[in-house]
């Protein structure tokens, strides 16, 4: 990993800046989808703070990093996204509102900087214009949370916009008071997730993991998400977990987040020494799949004010 430092003489987009500037610096040819994988990956910096949108705005003098790791920027790894589509089988609830749907592991969840890369979003519009072909333009939906591309189970979808103020509240964690001695009954969203680890006497029946996470970009981490102290910029993540069973050799975690970090449940079980089956990323054994399952989100409804549950089967607890 190499850091390269611009200088910017003008006012100019980002992506536009780099273009400019980094193939000199590095030596090799850097196309323009690269360039905004290197920006989107998080490995920017702009006056020492992240800056992960392309078309941002970089003033007269502004001090430019870029951390280059010149083998893998010039690989194009071929994902390995297997063929998904949309079926009644695979929708867990769906009414006027909303969409909840049983996300296989191995799938993104949302568009990537690869724009002919297949992806749920899109798959639950396919699903609901084969539903209504009598509309002349797809039917809106709205990602209101993600789930990793490797993490399978529950996911929900908006089908109006009027209800997404609602529901990105609901998902907000930043008004939590994290200080109180129960946490999850204060959270509008009741997400549990299962994970399995290698068996270990570190593992309590019990414990809750409370750190600050953030964007780590270093020579030795690369471009990935870590514990970050919160002067750094780091933003509270906890995290509830409870052992459900132990057995040759594995423990399966009942895990409750509190907060929605990226990668949260990873980090917290990887900082304990106990990192899930399958996640390589965070120095997990080698397996055929992450571990990590979406198993269930409880929320009020929207609109009726109902409380709802949806669950997705879990296949290897």
């Amino acid at each position: 990993m190499t850091t390269y430092t611009i200088i910017s003489e003008s006012k100019i987009r980002l992506d536009e800046l780099l273009r400019q500037k980094l193939p000199e610096l590095t030596g090799l040819e850097l196309s323009n989808s690269k360039i905004r994988r290197l920006i989107m990956a998080g490995c920017i910096r702009v006056n020492g703070r992240e800056v992960r949108i392309p078309s941002y705005t970089v003033f007269v003098k502004s001090n430019v990093e870029a951390f280059v790791d010149k083998e893998k920027i010039l690989y194009e790894k071929q994902a390995d996204d297997i063929s998904f589509e949309v079926t009644e089988e695979s929708v867990l609830y769906e009414d006027e509102y909303l969409i909840f749907i049983n996300k296989p592991a191995k799938f993104p969840t949302e568009k990537t900087i690869v724009t002919d890369r297949d992806n749920l979003h899109d798959a639950v519009v396919r699903y609901l214009w084969k539903k209504n072909p009598s509309l002349r333009n797809p039917p809106y939906v709205g990602i209101m949370h993600r789930l990793d591309k490797d993490t399978s189970g529950v996911i929900l979808f908006t089908k109006k916009r009027e209800v997404n103020k609602a529901i990105f509240d609901m998902f907000d964690s930043s008004k939590l008071d994290l200080n109180e001695t129960s946490e999850m009954k204060y959270r509008p969203v009741q997400k549990t997730y299962v994970a399995v680890v290698k068996d270990s006497v570190k593992i309590k029946e019990s414990f809750t993991v409370k750190n600050f996470l953030g964007r780590i970009t270093s020579k030795s981490a690369g471009c990935k998400w870590g514990e970050v102290p919160e002067s750094r910029g780091g933003l509270i993540a906890v995290t509830e977990f409870k052992v459900i069973k132990r057995d040759a050799g594995r423990c399966y975690l009942e895990c409750h987040p509190v907060t929605g970090r990226t990668h949260q449940i990873r980090i917290h079980l990887a900082g304990r020494g106990t990192p899930i089956s399958g996640d390589t990323l965070y120095n997990g054994d080698k397996a055929e799949r992450l571990f990590l399952h979406a198993k269930s989100l409880e929320l009020t409804h929207p609109v009726t004010g109902e409380k709802i549950s949806v669950s997705a089967p879990c296949n290897f607890s």
